[in-house]
């Protein structure tokens, strides 16, 4: 996995996959697909721009759950899904209220590489402990689910 972090902006990581672009479009923008990689659940209708949805870290209705509310911003399909997430309840999807996730994927000849991208930290208006802690969060949480992710798609391709 290679990182290329700005600090506290922007989060930026790359994975080559034996997957093909369909294979790995399918596993980020479909919850069935993100429960094995990401969150412990998620719902998503079908992943177009506008399409609301949650994902869930822990139980859900356990007190210490982690529900956040996404967004689909852009999904076009095998190249591109991106969405914004951690907007508060009641809020709209903005640059302001909220981060934006990308998924860019490149067909290669062996796969596909994918790259993740998070920004919005600095657009956010945090005060500067806070922007560096979330910063900290995130960087440690896409550090744990990208290889994830990576040996979910793995796992996909080898299957029978």
């Amino acid at each position: 996995m290679e990182r290329r972090d700005t600090e506290p902006g922007t989060i930026e990581r790359e994975i080559h996959v034996a997957a093909t672009p369909e294979v790995v479009y399918e596993v980020v923008s479909r919850p069935e697909h993100l429960r094995e990689w990401w969150p412990d659940d998620a719902e998503l209708g079908e992943p177009v721009p506008g399409a609301e949805g949650e994902i869930v870290f822990g139980r859900r209705g356990e007190p210490d759950a982690v529900v956040e509310r996404l967004t689909v911003v852009e999904a076009d399909p095998p190249r591109t899904f991106s969405f914004r997430w951690t907007h508060a309840p009641g809020e709209a999807a903005t640059a302001a209220t909220s981060l934006l996730v990308t998924f860019a994927l490149e067909g290669t000849a062996t796969g596909t590489r994918v790259r993740l991208t998070e920004t919005g930290f600095r657009e956010r208006g945090w005060e500067v402990a806070v922007l560096e802690q979330r910063y900290a969060e995130h960087v440690e949480g896409w550090d744990h689910f990208v290889p994830r992710l990576q040996a979910y798609l793995d796992r996909l391709v080898l299957a029978p």
